[in-house]
């Protein structure tokens, strides 16, 4: 019997494959086509319309740095808001800062987050039913264009530019999250494999550059989302995050380190050059 391979589609004239060992959930959602198999080397995987979105083997990575740099380098993270994130990792990690008191998690996708419940319960280890989480199905966009909240930090945990995920990489997204930081706010975002993904590396630098007043990126090795190192943005009006050292806090964490948080703000040349 001939093994059934999942070809990833990101890029048009190169890809990586993940053998399905056994094929756990697959269906057309509402948004997006999903489907989660387990693979011998990386656990659990999840695949949204041809593209890897975690697997259980190095989620933690992506996970930690995409939170803990900028709840970190706030000094008293009160009230986050999460957009997308549906896997429930990031909500897992802003949940180990004693600080929290509210968090907002504006998924689109309510099937993500269902099967995701049930099929990788490690990524949220029960965060979802912890009373200060405030989850909203909905868009994104339209939150943050029309909440009267404010918040310290906002981390956008979404799919690539295209299709659902398209809309948290416009302009219009980056004014509604200005709108509705507090005082001192800082906002993230995933922002692709730059040697691969350099297009949206600029267009990113350009909008942020026009909307806040400090921008820029850091980055994170994650074996999964291949072609080099991923680059994660950052945008604050009050402060410039490279100049921020990471508050002493003892976190629980397996790859972020205050040490990495210094360091991961050095670039290479050949992103300079993309910007």
């Amino acid at each position: 019997m001939s093994e059934i391979s999942y070809l990833e589609t990101l890029h048009p004239s190169w890809g990586q494959s993940f053998v399905m060992d056994e094929i756990l959930f697959e269906s057309k959602t509402a948004h997006q086509h999903l489907v989660i198999f387990n693979n011998a080397q990386w656990g659990r995987v999840m695949a949204l319309d041809g593209v890897i979105q975690t697997t259980e083997r190095d989620e933690f990575i992506y996970h930690e740095m995409l939170t803990h740099v900028p709840m970190m380098a706030h000094p008293c993270p009160k009230r986050v808001l999460i957009v997308g994130g549906g896997d429930g990792g990031i909500l897992r990690e802003v949940l180990k800062h004693p600080e929290v008191e509210q968090v907002t998690q504006v998924e689109i996708d309510e099937a993500v987050v269902s099967m995701c419940r049930t099929y990788f319960p490690n990524h949220s280890q029960g965060a979802y039913d912890d009373p200060r989480l405030n989850l909203v199905i909905g868009d994104g966009v339209e939150f943050v264009n029309q909440t009267a909240q404010t918040f310290d930090v906002v981390i956008s945990d979404s799919t690539d530019p295209v299709g659902p995920g398209e809309v948290l990489f416009t302009s219009r997204f980056y004014a509604g999250v200005q709108r509705c930081l507090a005082e001192g706010g800082i906002f993230v975002a995933q922002n692709g494999v730059s040697f691969l993904q350099g297009d949206e590396l600029k267009t990113s630098a350009q909008r942020l550059g026009l909307t806040f007043a400090h921008r820029g990126f850091y980055s994170v090795a994650v074996p999964t989302y291949v072609g080099g190192i991923m680059t994660l943005a950052w945008a604050s009006d009050a402060v410039d995050l490279t100049t921020v050292p990471p508050r002493a806090v003892e976190l629980a964490t397996r790859y972020y380190a205050p040490a990495l948080h210094q360091a991961c703000f050095a670039l290479p040349r050949y992103i300079a050059e993309q910007l």
